[in-house]
């Protein structure tokens, strides 16, 4: 995943709208408890083990999720004024194990600066910058900001770190890795793709969430083609799962147990998740 300002200023800029125009949320996460959680753009959602939903935490906007060790979730909520100002807001929140939910940044005009839901263990944070040219800058916590790594890169879209700080980025729909020492390295070229029932997606919102497993395989929600790609470390690319119309994916993660859940959404914005256990059987929440 990447930032959202740089991800929001890109939509704002463009001057075509297309399906993604929307800002499908992209991260399904699952705590140590195996409870699931999940945006639908207007509210947080829940889901427990025994499969009971509920909401976590209301009325928030919310695109990137990410959960610390000890279950704490923390999110943004976004939102734009209207033509008549032409600005945007944020604030970031907070929810503890126990539900309690707070404020981490206060509203604040603009896009989010600095901060980001990429993170480490270390809860090092990562995230796409764009100045003169485009680079990846980290903010170790508590630390000052400092560039990663500057590529080069074209135009960087969702980006996700493994626990050890190693970084999966879609740059112009390439699927690239930064290694800690800022090296990058293509690891699958041209994984973006997009198919003629979904012809009005545009090509820079061909690929939106990443997600990775145990075993170091990483996975692309392919929303311009409605599929779920697995890349393994070597570069092999394979399709894991497929979504039906009217759904495409644009989020996902593999839980402990080996099932994958996916988040979906369709061209009227709704959204849910479906997991699919490693026997296929298939459940939709």
């Amino acid at each position: 995943m990447k930032s959202g300002a740089l991800y929001l200023l890109a939509i704002a800029a463009s001057a075509v709208p297309t399906v993604a125009a929307a800002h499908p949320s992209v991260a399904v996460v699952m705590d140590s408890r195996g409870n699931v959680f999940y945006s639908d753009l207007s509210r947080v959602w829940m889901i427990a083990p025994d499969g009971t939903k509920s909401i976590a935490v209301p009325g928030v906007h919310t695109h990137e999720l990410h959960l610390d060790p000890d279950g704490t979730l923390y999110g943004e909520h976004v939102w734009y004024e209207g033509e008549q100002t032409d600005k945007w807001g944020y604030r970031v929140w907070k929810r503890s194990p126990q539900g309690t939910i707070t404020t981490v940044i206060p509203a604040t005009t603009g896009f989010i600066t600095g901060y980001s839901f990429v993170r480490d263990r270390t809860g090092t944070m990562y995230w796409a910058e764009r100045r003169k040219s485009i680079d990846i800058r980290k903010r170790k916590s508590g630390g000052p900001i400092t560039v990663h790594s500057r590529g080069p890169f074209r135009d960087v879209r969702w980006m996700i770190s493994n626990p050890d700080g190693v970084l999966y980025l879609i740059d112009a729909g390439d699927l690239k890795k930064i290694l800690p020492s800022g090296k990058v390295i293509t690891i699958a070229p041209k994984i973006a793709s997009r198919s003629i029932t979904r012809f009005n997606v545009g090509e820079r919102h061909a690929v939106m969430g990443l997600w990775l497993d145990r075993a170091g395989n990483v996975y692309a929600a392919v929303y311009g083609a409605g599929v779920v790609k697995r890349v393994t470390p070597a570069g092999v690319v394979t399709a894991v799962a497929r979504s039906r119309l009217p759904w495409s994916p644009t989020g996902g993660m593999v839980a402990p147990d080996g099932s994958m859940w996916i988040l979906e959404t369709t061209l009227t914005n709704a959204v849910r998740v479906k997991r699919i256990g490693r026997d296929g059987t298939v459940k939709a929440f």
